[in-house]
């Protein structure tokens, strides 16, 4: 079911029960009002009659024959006076007596002073009527047919004006619901035209202000963010396109060449070694790619635990060493530890090591002495970490690009690389909820600042 038809059918259910609620109190109303009004005319009846009987004297026999030529005379009118001693003084109409008093009857009314009560489609009274010092009792029974009919009127007008209402209730609800989710139409059609190749397409915004344009302008957000991740693909598959041909172009060119013409042990040697070193980039650039995709999971499938950083660093540090024996790296601490939560974190082992490798081997790569510094600080609830070198630097036009995957500036030319490690370091950081920041001067050195929060 469509939440226009929802929508249309709740606000008309809604609408018809307040109506209906509405239509029976006064229905309920007007039926007790007629009610007591037509008790009230009956007991003034009965009265007038018990008043010409007992004051006036007139005789139950004329009284009956005034009575029945009367043009006043209620549909089935019936009126009876008794005594306290259950004698009948007078009834209109014995023959067709349909109350028929009796003692009990009689009773009640004394006892109760009156009496109100229905019998089939009659009204009828009962109440004690003192008079010249003794007790009467009168009953008084009629049809309030006029009554009955308007009742039946109202009925039939509240019935008919219940189902107009109703009608109109419904068309006017289709109308409001198509006019209030006519933006809601609107935004799927032009949802239907975005696709893959036509993510630049946005939603109109509206006014801004309603919960329609919230809904735009959140979407409009997610294709922004899907638009700059289908970018970043793209332009990561072509990176990474360039990176693979240019070493696999190289072993098959070296290889070609040796297959031509037999060569002697030493080319041989020789070309194994060009072989080697591209087949081991192809091997280092699968690896970064691989902690790359690590690094772009969601944190939710990332498993955290409590860590010393200083471990972490002291097992980068090793790695390192061990595969360069030429590079050297100190770890330094600013001031004592004086506990061991100053320097826990909630991380992953995995990804940190990773990221303090690349960091140090950056370091030692573009330094002349092969050295870096590594120092540890404390600020507030926040441990900082420096990567200290004292090599090239970094131009200053490349210098917003270094955390941009694939990128290499000037300084491509002193070292081999595949420009992933500071983005992938830079994505392992954020990770972490941590902020990473570099400063360099040409000449002079590179420092790159990491700060995390402690756990």
């Amino acid at each position: 079911m469509k939440i226009r038809l929802k929508l249309t059918l709740l606000f008309a259910g809604l609408f018809a029960a307040l109506l209906l609620v509405f239509a029976l109190a006064i229905y309920f109303s007007n039926a007790n009002q007629r009610a007591e009004e037509y008790f009230i005319r009956l007991r003034q009846l009965a009265i007038t009659k018990t008043n010409l009987l007992l004051e006036a004297g007139v005789q139950p026999a004329t009284l009956q024959l005034i009575y029945q030529s009367s043009l006043n005379t209620l549909p089935q009118e019936e009126v009876a006076v008794f005594d306290t001693s259950y004698h009948l003084l007078y009834h209109d109409a014995m023959d067709i007596d349909k109350v028929r008093e009796t003692t009990g009857m009689i009773d009640s009314i004394i006892a109760l002073k009156e009496i109100h009560f229905y019998y089939q489609d009659l009204q009828v009274t009962g109440f004690v009527y003192p008079f010249k010092g003794k007790t009467y009792v009168i009953t008084a029974a009629a049809k309030d047919v006029d009554g009955l009919n308007k009742l039946k009127a109202l009925r039939l007008q509240l019935g008919l004006g219940f189902a107009v209402a109703i009608l109109l209730t419904l068309l006017a609800g289709v109308f409001f619901s198509r006019k209030a989710l006519k933006p809601v139409s609107t935004m799927v059609e032009k949802v239907a035209e975005i696709s893959a190749s036509h993510l630049d397409l946005r939603l109109s915004e509206g006014n801004g202000k309603d919960e329609i344009a919230e809904l735009a302008l959140t979407f409009n957000r997610m294709l922004d963010r899907l638009e700059n991740s289908f970018d970043a693909q793209k332009q990561f598959v072509s990176n990474i396109s360039h990176e693979l041909r240019t070493p696999l172009a190289a072993i098959i060119a070296e290889l070609e060449v040796s297959a031509i013409k037999g060569r002697s042990p030493d080319e041989y040697r020789e070309t194994l070694q060009f072989v080697l070193q591209d087949a081991r980039r192809l091997s280092r650039l699968s690896k970064n790619l691989l902690d790359l995709a690590k690094a772009s999971y969601d944190q939710s499938a990332i498993t955290f635990k409590e860590l010393r950083l200083d471990e972490v660093l002291l097992d980068a540090r090793q790695d390192i060493l061990q595969a360069n024996t030429e590079y050297r790296a100190d770890l330094v601490f600013e001031k004592e530890i004086e506990e061991g939560d100053c320097i826990s974190i909630e991380g992953n082992e995995y990804l940190l090591k990773v990221a303090f490798s690349n960091l140090i081997e950056n370091a030692c790569k573009f330094s002349a002495d092969k050295r870096c510094c590594i120092t540890i600080s404390f600020a507030g609830g926040g441990t900082i970490l420096h990567f200290r070198d004292k090599g090239i630097g970094i131009p200053m036009q490349d210098l917003e690009e270094v955390f941009t995957p694939f990128y290499r500036g000037e300084n491509k030319r002193y070292a081999p690389g595949n420009g992933i490690g500071l983005s992938l370091t830079k994505r392992i950081i954020l990770l972490h909820h941590g902020t990473i920041a570099v400063d360099s001067r040409q000449g002079e050195g590179t420092t790159f600042t990491v700060t995390l929060s402690r756990a």
